[in-house]
């Protein structure tokens, strides 16, 4: 069975099917029925029976796909139906429910990350987090300890630099508290620290070893300068901890993300360059497949198992198995056969994006690289035409999904990675010796390093460079909308392009190019309308702007020029191009509610700009730095409590927590500087990341008035009291709150919450820049706008 291109379906529409089957019910809110896998195992026996009874053969290669692909759904079906219970067991998911205070024994399976947004849910915590994925194993509430297998996401304290106990494979004890996650997600829960980890059992030999290459390569590339020896690592040995927030974002920006990390184009590389090595050697075929074998292996446990890299490692070993024996396989099936087999042994791979990108952008090269390359080469020369093609085939096959991450369209994509691309594979295979030789010969590994260090570097300023050029992101449809339309153009363009010369005319080539020309002009013109209706819609008289920067918080107020800042996010360059949008070069009051990443990570961007800051209780020798610095740069820093107030313009200020002399909650999320503004028809408070204790305490202490607009605590986690935000009676509630922020944020609960208080719920996930001005006719009502989603002024 072959579609009208060539390509064998025969395996493509089972993989595509257990695909579809498998981010379906992973899903399911209440499991997988049992009815649903018999249903399936029985559809599939009957076409099966169809295809071996049907006299007719034109008809046998329909019913035999129809039968593999409901066999494969009804496995994934079965697999799911079998584990799914096991991850979040009874016991476990009633602890994560409670929020309940436990004691857990967690394996550790990634590098750790140090995140942005410390604290997390339910925490206290003061000092620098990581998040790592792990399994627990066993779990301890009171006295009742139970075995369990439940794959977690961590978040927890960092020990220092190197988070020595936290190696891949380690096991370590925790204190903390769970909490469930939606059902397709790769992790069952949620496990938030509330200490830092204590070492239980060291990694066993099989991973130990590649820890340490690790660690020494980690070490030695923190010394190198720049971006390039961040991004180094990541690049050799698949360890990203060491990018930073802004470079990542460059990196998404210029569609140059895969080169972020490892990916399965390095399994390739490797591949090849122990195939090249065993024939210069003169060894036997067999010889050099066994070797190529054991390095693919050694290499997937130095990197870690990724999506990508497993998709590419088992494609790499199927394809040398079928050499071996004489039988090579074709690219297309064979790479729906290792879907297929990856989405049985882990049917929540089905909604891994990492999996998706890389699934597609193999199949884009297989299927779309040559017949582009041969289209380019009628007007330039193949070896371009090749180098062109590549990084656009790829591109084609993973819009569609790259839309669902980022609702824009990369105007540079394609040149960065003709530009970024060919130095990976350099970087990859130099700083893998690097890596090798480090034990061994320390000062030739260090001139070796240097070598991967310029193609890293030179990633790195193309990233930078891209992501600064006017235009770098378009803005596209975000969800499934945005997603079928990308499709269909995508369609279209590929089967106008690679329509052999002197095929027979149809219907479709004047319909493709109608849907192409319709959809560029409209798209054209809503680039101009947008620009022009944002320049008529933007309230000119704005008083309050939520700045779209992530899972932070930086919220500007505002009276004709002078302006107040809360918070300044995780990094200085989206709160720096925030400022900028909005026409800002000064910050009359900075008000920092507390110190954790997410809401002091981007001050860089305004020290040296701010006239009077407002800050609470230091923590620590670093937040005392930090008061010096804005000193340093002009600020009066003053430390914030109840009582205090002043002016911005005809604003009125005043601050309600936290109450000076106290003996409790003075730090940490608990002690987040809470502010409010009265003026020109607008009443405000901002609650910073206080959970509900602190908010009750904050309502015993005296009644508040009700207000126009409050910026929801802790970007909406569960952590609220609904008495709170019932005495507020708002009338919009700000939420600043990062996209796929991995907490859960804004949680059902708190935006029930709202919806209960009569609260219009307004998300910078969702609608980016949000800005709140008062209504032209007054009377107490608001005028709102988003940059991307178009919301009516609330009454």
């Amino acid at each position: 069975m072959e579609s009208t291109t060539g390509i064998d379906l025969r395996l493509v529409v089972p993989a595509a099917t257990a695909w579809l089957a498998a981010g379906v019910l992973v899903g399911a809110p209440g499991g997988v029925p049992a009815s649903a896998a018999v249903g399936l195992w029985l559809g599939a026996g009957l076409f099966v029976v169809a295809a071996v009874f049907d006299r007719r053969a034109r008809w046998r290669p329909l019913w035999a796909t129809v039968g593999v692909s409901l066999a494969v759904s009804a496995l994934v079906a079965s697999v799911v139906l079998v584990s799914g219970p096991a991850r979040l067991p009874a016991d476990v998911r009633a602890a994560a429910s409670r929020h309940a205070n436990a004691s857990a024994l967690i394996t550790v399976w990634s590098v750790p990350v140090e995140t942005a947004s410390p604290g997390g849910f339910g925490t206290g915590g003061t000092g620098a987090r990581v998040r790592f994925r792990g399994t627990v194993t066993e779990l301890t509430e009171g006295k009742r300890s139970s075995r369990v297998s439940v794959p977690v996401l961590v978040f927890a304290e960092s020990s220092g630099r190197g988070t020595a106990s936290l190696q891949i494979g380690s096991v370590v004890r925790l204190d903390g508290s769970l909490r469930a996650t939606d059902p397709g997600d790769s992790a069952a829960a949620l496990f938030f620290g509330r200490s830092r980890a204590e070492s239980v059992a060291a990694p066993p030999w099989w991973l130990a070893w590649a820890n340490a290459l690790r660690t020494r390569f980690v070490e030695a590339a923190r010394e190198l300068p720049g971006d390039g020896g961040d991004l180094l690592p990541g690049l050799a040995i698949g360890d990203t901890s060491q990018v930073s927030a802004d470079l990542d974002l460059s990196m998404k920006a210029s569609s140059l993300s895969h080169l972020t990390a490892v990916s399965g184009a390095n399994c390739a590389v490797v591949i090849a360059g122990i195939m090249l090595l065993g024939g210069y050697l003169r060894l036997g075929r067999g010889m050099r497949i066994t070797l190529s074998l054991a390095t693919l292996l050694g290499f997937v446990v130095l990197v870690t198992p990724e999506p990508s890299v497993l998709r590419a490692a088992l494609m790499a070993t199927i394809l040398m198995l079928s050499v071996a024996s004489g039988r090579p396989g074709r690219g297309v099936p064979l790479l729906a056969l290792v879907v297929v087999v990856l989405l049985v042994a882990d049917p929540w791979l089905a909604r891994s994006y990492g999996f998706a990108l890389s699934a597609l952008a193999t199949g884009g090269l297989l299927v779309l690289a040559g017949p582009l390359t041969r289209v380019l080469s009628r007007w330039m020369p193949t070896a371009l035409s090749a180098v062109i093609a590549i990084p656009l085939a790829a591109q084609l096959a993973c819009q569609p999904v790259l839309v669902l991450l980022t609702p824009t369209l990369p105007l540079y994509g394609v040149p960065a990675n003709l530009l970024a691309g060919p130095a990976a594979p350099f970087a990859t295979v130099v700083g893998l010796v690097a890596c090798l030789l480090l034990p061994w010969l320390p000062g030739i590994a260090g001139g070796v390093l240097y070598l991967a260090w310029l193609p890293a570097a030179w990633i790195a300023a193309i990233a930078r460079t891209s992501a600064l050029l006017p235009g770098s992101r378009l803005p596209w449809l975000g969800g499934v909308v945005g997603v079928a339309a990308t499709g269909i153009l995508t369609v279209a363009f590929v089967a106008l392009v690679l329509r052999r010369p002197g095929a027979v005319r149809g219907w479709w080539p004047p319909t493709a190019v109608a849907v192409l020309v319709l959809a560029g002009g409209a798209y054209t013109g809503t680039l101009i309308g947008s620009g022009v209706g944002r320049a008529v819609a933007f309230p000119a008289d704005w008083q309050i702007a939520a700045c779209d920067i992530g899972q932070g918080d930086a919220v500007v107020v505002r009276d004709q020029d002078l302006y107040a800042l809360v918070d300044v996010g995780p990094d200085p360059a989206l709160l720096t191009e925030c400022l900028d949008t909005l026409g800002i070069d000064r910050i009359d009051l900075l008000v920092l509610t507390h110190y954790d990443l997410d809401h002091i990570g981007g001050v860089e961007a305004v020290i040296g700009r701010v006239g009077t800051a407002l800050v609470g209780v230091p923590e620590n020798a670093e937040d005392e730095r930090l008061h010096l610095r804005l000193a340093r740069g002009g600020a009066d820093v003053r430390q914030a409590a109840r009582g205090d107030t002043g002016t911005l313009g005809a604003l009125r200020w005043e601050i309600f927590w936290p109450v000076r002399g106290s003996p409790a909650m003075q730090t940490g999320n608990a002690g987040s500087v809470t502010i409010g503004f009265d003026g020109r028809g607008i009443r405000s408070i901002f609650l910073g990341d206080l959970g509900q204790e602190p908010q009750d305490a904050l309502r015993r202490v005296a009644p508040l008035a009700t207000v126009d607009v409050v910026k929801v605590a802790h970007h909406g986690s569960r952590d609220q009291s609904p008495q709170l935000y019932a005495d507020l009676r708002a009338t919009v509630g700000l939420i600043s709150v990062g996209r796929d922020n991995g907490y859960g944020h804004p949680t059902d609960a708190l935006l029930g919450m709202l919806a209960s208080a009569g609260t219009l719920a307004l998300r910078t996930d969702l609608g980016g820049m949000i800005v709140v001005a008062p209504a032209p006719d007054g009377g107490g009502a608001l005028t709102v706008w988003t940059e991307t989603v178009p919301v009516g002024g609330p009454d």
